[in-house]
C-alpha cells in the first residue's frame, strides 16, 4: 500500500471526508487560500469518540500532545483554586470560632469585673477581714490632707 492509500484507508476507518472529494474544482480556491489555510487543511481533524475517551487513547494523538503545556497549566490553576478555597474556608471557620471564644471571654470579663466590685465594697472588705481574724479594724478618724 502507499502512503495515499494507508491515508484514504485511515480516513475512512476513521470516518473522515476526503479533501478533494470535498471540492472537486479545489485548483481555482488554491489561489485564493493562504499557505496557512492549505496548511490546516492538510492536517486531518479526528472526531473523539467515547471509546477513545474511556480508554485514554484520545491523549497520546499529536494535537493533544501540542496542548500538554497548555492543560497542565489549567491543571495547576485548578489546583491553585481549590487549595485557596481550603484555606478560606478554614480562615473561615476560625474566625467563627474566635469570634465564639471573644464573646465567651468578654461574658467572662464583666462575671469577675463585677464580682471585683461587689467584693472591694467596705462593707464586704471589713466582713473578710473579721471572717479570716486578721485583727483589723476599720479607722473611725477620718484622712487628714496634707498640706505643702
Amino acid at each position: 500500500m502507499s502512503k495515499e492509500n494507508r491515508n484514504i484507508d485511515f480516513t475512512e476507518e476513521v470516518g473522515f471526508v476526503d479533501n478533494q472529494s470535498e471540492h472537486p474544482n479545489q485548483e481555482g480556491f488554491d489561489n485564493i487560500k493562504g499557505s496557512s489555510e492549505k496548511a490546516r487543511e492538510d492536517i486531518p481533524h479526528k472526531k473523539i469518540r467515547i471509546k477513545e475517551i474511556i480508554n485514554g487513547t484520545f491523549l497520546v494523538r499529536e494535537n493533544m500532545v501540542r496542548q500538554l503545556p497548555y492543560v497542565l497549566f489549567l491543571t495547576f490553576l485548578g489546583m491553585i483554586y481549590i487549595g485557596n478555597r481550603f484555606h478560606a474556608e478554614r480562615m473561615v471557620r476560625k474566625t467563627e470560632e474566635l469570634k465564639i471564644e471573644v464573646g465567651n471571654l468578654r461574658s467572662e470579663q464583666i462575671t469577675t469585673t463585677s464580682e471585683l466590685m461587689n467584693i472591694s465594697r467596705p462593707s464586704q472588705v471589713a466582713a473578710l477581714v473579721e471572717a479570716k481574724g486578721l485583727g483589723l479594724k476599720e479607722s473611725m478618724e477620718p484622712p487628714k490632707k496634707l498640706k505643702r
